[in-house]
């Protein structure tokens, strides 16, 4: 069996955890064993778990919003009481920083960041990536229980029916928090950057902060997400949660468009798993054109309002 944790916004099941529903399906299909889907809070979710082929919900009710060490207790007695092969969630940075707690505490196998998996002499064999992006590992558990978190943007979730899930309840004594959440931020009204299927990227060819309105113009125009290599990001340019890289949020977009960006190794290890990278940059020699599998020399003040303008007049 197989337990898929959903992580949610007010009910709104996250793309992240739809995917790794998808692996599950696949990874369930492959081995001849069923998986079910378990979720934390008293919201009504939304899509279904049933929809994505999970026949069960497991609900674990409560008001409160759990610190992430009472989530990791209510995983940990979950796994305890189910005994699942697999424990599935997204990598995300909840599970970034729990996942290792679940796999210790079960004594279960971890592989964190599952990009895809294999069947080979009657195993599972698990890949991820490695070394910054630049090697793959493939992996298969010696445990009997294993903890997998998957890679965004790694197994495209599809509607399987329109059955709804299940639902169960199940009861846990939940510790109190070790740490109290004074007050919350959340960044409104843009696809998180691990979600985000479109990037669009800037560093410090462009000059000045106030040239920045071109960058947010092609994000606007493509439905994409606004990023920044770690110098924009140091000098206020632009706040440090949309800095791409080693040092700051390793992704994965379907497309990646890097502008004014010059490709150092830091920037690339968090980049280069993108399935589709476009460059612009006047430096014939910039090291970004080595990745990239686009690539437009040119002057980007340029270069980018002709291409928001042939967006636009393509739309329209």
């Amino acid at each position: 069996m197989i337990i898929v944790f959903l992580e949610h916004k007010a009910g709104q099941i996250k793309k992240l955890s739809l995917e790794a529903l998808e692996m599950a399906h696949q990874l369930a299909s492959t081995e001849g064993i069923s998986y079910k889907a378990m979720v934390i809070g008293n919201e009504v979710l939304s899509p279904n778990p049933g929809n994505y082929g999970a026949k069960e919900l497991i609900r674990i009710a409560t008001n409160e919003k759990l610190s992430s060490d009472q989530i990791a207790s209510v995983c940990f007695n979950v796994v305890q009481s189910l005994q699942p092969k697999y424990f599935i969630a997204g990598l995300s940075t909840l599970m970034k920083g729990i996942g290792g707690q679940i796999a210790i505490k079960t004594q279960s196998s971890l592989i964190s960041g599952v990009s895809a998996f294999r069947r080979d002499s009657g195993k599972s064999i698990f890949k991820k990536s490695v070394f910054s992006g630049k090697a793959f590992a493939e992996l298969s558990p010696i445990s009997d229980k294993t903890v997998l978190t998957v890679m965004a943007n790694c197994f495209n979730s599809t509607i399987k029916s329109e059955e709804l899930a299940t639902e169960n309840t199940m009861t846990f004594g939940i510790p109190s928090a070790k740490i109290q959440s004074i007050e919350t931020r959340l960044i409104q009204g843009k696809t998180p950057l691990t979600e985000a299927a479109v990037v669009v990227s800037a560093g410090r060819g462009l000059k000045d902060p106030s040239n920045w309105g071109m960058i947010e113009e092609l994000a606007d125009l493509l439905g994409a997400t606004t990023a920044c290599s770690r110098p924009v990001a140091d000098v206020g340019w632009r706040p440090h949660h949309e800095h791409v890289g080693q040092t700051g949020i390793a992704i994965r977009p379907n497309v990646y468009i890097a502008i004014g960006i010059s490709g150092a190794i830091q920037h690339l290890a968090g980049v280069n798993n993108s399935r589709k990278i476009l460059v612009i940059n006047k430096d014939p020699e910039a090291p970004f054109f080595k990745a990239a599998d686009y690539g437009v020399c040119g002057d980007l003040f340029e270069v980018v309002p002709k291409l928001n303008q042939a967006i636009k007049k393509l739309k329209n």
